[in-house]
């Protein structure tokens, strides 16, 4: 259950998407095999994450559902996705130094054991029909604190497991494999909410954790854990801030996290607490519709990283990142004014597209850029920075739409999140970074 929808250095790019001794494939979509050949770690982290992102699609549409259920209240879903969100920003500059110091592996084992038992509890008690709001709000932020933990580790093996001759094609293949699951798990979800119960949904992601477990358990030997001297005798105030020495070496990586601390508020908070309210309280849809409307999202994404696994060169990758969550931020804007739930769908493709295409080229940034030794300082800097004020946002959303109404409060922060991209895109750290 990922709560966040929840999602390179200039020379390098060229290098990374198409090395210079590889010649021109006649398939363009044969790159999409290369990580299978070449790893043998991959295809563990793939699966594993794969089955992992099914069981959070499906609690993704279900979450919402069960809160509207018992409170109808937009102020209470932003003050439960606030009490995932602050743990796991607690959470960030502590497991950063953790991931850089000890096995990563070894720590998304143990998240995914307690991810788990959460889930198990949560599937409990909503067939037991004594699921409160309180108990929601505890398990949330053990969740969020399991998570905070978990998505800097993952970040960093990721980083460790796709190798440059990989990286292009193993993060596109990622990506585009997650969305597909989009395509079935948010449908599923709504289908299970509507003819059978939320229980059975959550007890699906609970399984999800065992399946990632075995192959976590299986890359583990396949991706050693080389301790890095320095970094142990380090104390972790000294490790944290080589972390944000190497981030503030790196403008295109800085000005974005900033950018997004704003972005994602506007954007990431009215997807997650009043889109659903929109279709469940103000449309009064069934939940399926809600859940064929986020599959849309996966449509749009799909599309996303075809395009850009296919492409051997991508220049002018700045412009097209923040290109891409500019054209999201309309489709969000344009959503408070849809006249009919097919609208809405066709809206959520081009959201999902356009951010899919920011985060892929993210994403390779990051990777590019960021050395191994350091990495999961640098992930967590990032997720801090980027997430730090959500839970502000979520509960600044959540009550205005309660006071001023739902669809004024789309509009309204769909337009800030635009503009603050509008006002970034043109900076020459973004502007020129090809």
């Amino acid at each position: 259950m990922n709560l966040e929808t929840s999602q390179p250095e200039e020379g390098a790019a060229s290098q990374a998407i198409r090395p210079a001794d590889e010649p021109a494939a006649k398939n363009p979509f044969s790159g999409f095999a290369e990580p299978f050949r070449k790893s043998k770690a991959f295809p563990y982290l793939w699966l594993g994450q794969l089955v992992s992102f099914l069981g959070s699609s499906i609690t993704l549409v279900i979450l919402p559902i069960i809160v509207y259920s018992l409170t109808g209240s937009t102020t209470t879903m932003g003050l439960l996705m606030a009490a995932y969100m602050l743990p796991n920003i607690v959470m960030l500059p502590i497991s950063g130094t953790l991931v850089d110091r000890y096995n990563r592996t070894n720590l998304m084992l143990l998240t995914d054991l307690l991810r788990f038992a959460v889930m198990v509890i949560l599937s409990a008690l909503l067939f037991a029909n004594a699921l409160t709001i309180q108990m929601l709000f505890i398990l949330v932020t053990s969740y969020g604190l399991m998570d905070g933990l978990f998505q800097p580790a993952y970040a960093a093996t990721r980083a460790t497991v796709f190798t440059a001759d990989i990286r292009n094609s193993a993060n596109a293949l990622t990506q585009i494999s997650n969305q597909a699951v989009r395509l079935i798990g948010p449908s599923l979800g709504g289908v299970l909410v509507t003819f059978f119960s939320a229980g059975w949904g959550v007890a699906l992601d609970a399984m999800s954790y065992v399946i990632s477990f075995l192959c976590l358990y299986a890359l583990r030997r396949l991706v050693p854990y080389q301790p890095k001297a320095a970094g142990h005798s380090a104390g972790m105030g000294a490790d944290f801030k080589e972390g944000l020495a190497v981030l503030k070496s790196k403008p295109w990586l800085w000005i974005t996290i900033l950018a997004f601390s704003l972005v994602n508020i506007c954007f990431g908070a009215i997807v997650t607490v009043v889109i659903p309210w929109l279709f469940k309280i103000h449309l009064d849809l069934q939940p399926y519709v809600y859940g064929i409307a986020v599959t849309c999202s996966g449509v749009g994404a799909i599309g996303a990283g075809l395009l850009f696994g296919t492409k051997k060169r991508l220049r002018h990758r700045g412009l097209i990142a923040y290109g891409g969550a500019l054209i999201s931020g309309i489709a969000l804007l344009l959503m408070s004014a849809a006249p009919a739930p097919a609208v809405l769908c066709a809206l959520f493709a081009v959201e999902g597209f356009g951010m899919m295409m920011f985060g892929l080229i993210w994403e390779t940034s990051m990777q590019e850029m960021v050395p191994q030794e350091t990495f999961g300082r640098v992930a967590s800097l990032d997720m801090l920075g980027s997430f730090a004020l959500l839970p502000v946002g979520y509960i600044i959303v959540g009550w205005l739409a309660d006071s001023i109404g739902g669809l004024q409060t789309i509009a309204l922060f769909a337009a800030i999140g635009s503009l603050a991209l509008l006002a970034v895109m043109f900076t020459p750290a973004v502007r020129n970074y090809d």
